[in-house]
């Protein structure tokens, strides 16, 4: 184990200087599209919608904070890890280097994590103040740790796979921007055809916007929820690992 914490400390360590000394440009591209959807949806739409006897603003705010989740831990992890990997060719260094595969794919991970819990504290400290309702419970934070490290291994499985920019532009379009808008991030998913929810149960978003949401607001947690999302993330850190073995550039 302690092996392994070193391995993701040393494939970690560059990234997080990066983050570091872009820090606050980083923070600000990561706060600029939650607070426009806050204001679009929390107020724009709020006078005109309810859910659950809930302020609008308090319902949607949980989602925001997934999907932040969802936006910072992957395109930081998936477009470094990427320009990486095809342009400077630091990933076959890293590759003939005496590096595990997990220590690999968890360290390149590592940013998009940071990043990913950096922008939904903001934004959950700015849910303090507009909506009372909200609690800070260790099942919200675990969930919210889990989603980010979920996004992570996606974004890590993205750049693996993608070829070029175009590739990641195309995945980016046809996975992450449906997920934006159609897993319960702004709606119930019961208001919607059951055939419909099916579906959206099958995004990794869906789940994590569920659990996030019942633990800020004292509801009854999902547990099945729970489990599928880490589910997803057993998967996408075992596709990660064949993908690291298979694809040397």
């Amino acid at each position: 184990m302690m092996n392994l914490l070193r391995e993701i400390y040393y494939v970690s360590w560059g990234d997080l200087k990066f983050l570091r000394h872009n820090a606050i440009n980083v923070l600000i591209m990561s706060l600029v599209s939650p607070i426009l959807y806050l204001v679009t949806f929390g107020y724009g739409l709020a006078p005109n919608m309810v859910e659950s006897d809930l302020p609008y603003i308090a319902f949607i705010i949980p989602g925001i904070i997934a999907l932040s989740s969802l936006n910072a831990s992957f395109s930081s992890t998936a477009t470094r890890f990427n320009v990486q990997r095809l342009y400077y060719r630091s990933f076959d260094n890293m590759m003939v280097s005496p590096l595990s595969n997990a220590g690999i794919v968890l360290g390149k991970t590592t940013l998009g994590v940071v990043r990913g819990l950096l922008s939904c504290t903001f934004i959950f400290i700015l849910g303090l103040f507009l909506a009372p309702q909200l609690m800070l419970t260790p099942l919200f934070v675990f969930s919210l740790i889990l989603s980010c490290y979920t996004f992570s291994l996606l974004g890590v499985t993205a750049a693996l796979l993608a070829k070029s920019h175009q590739t990641m532009a195309a995945f980016s379009s046809l996975v992450i921007l449906p997920m934006t808008f159609l897993c319960g991030t702004f709606f119930a998913l019961e208001n919607l055809p059951p055939l419909m929810q099916a579906i959206l149960y099958g995004f990794p978003l869906t789940h994590s916007s569920s659990i996030l949401r019942a633990a800020s607001l004292g509801w009854e947690f999902p547990w099945l929820s729970l489990l599928a999302l880490a589910g997803f993330f057993v998967a996408f850190f075992l596709v990660d690992i064949h993908l690291i073995k298979t694809r040397k550039i």
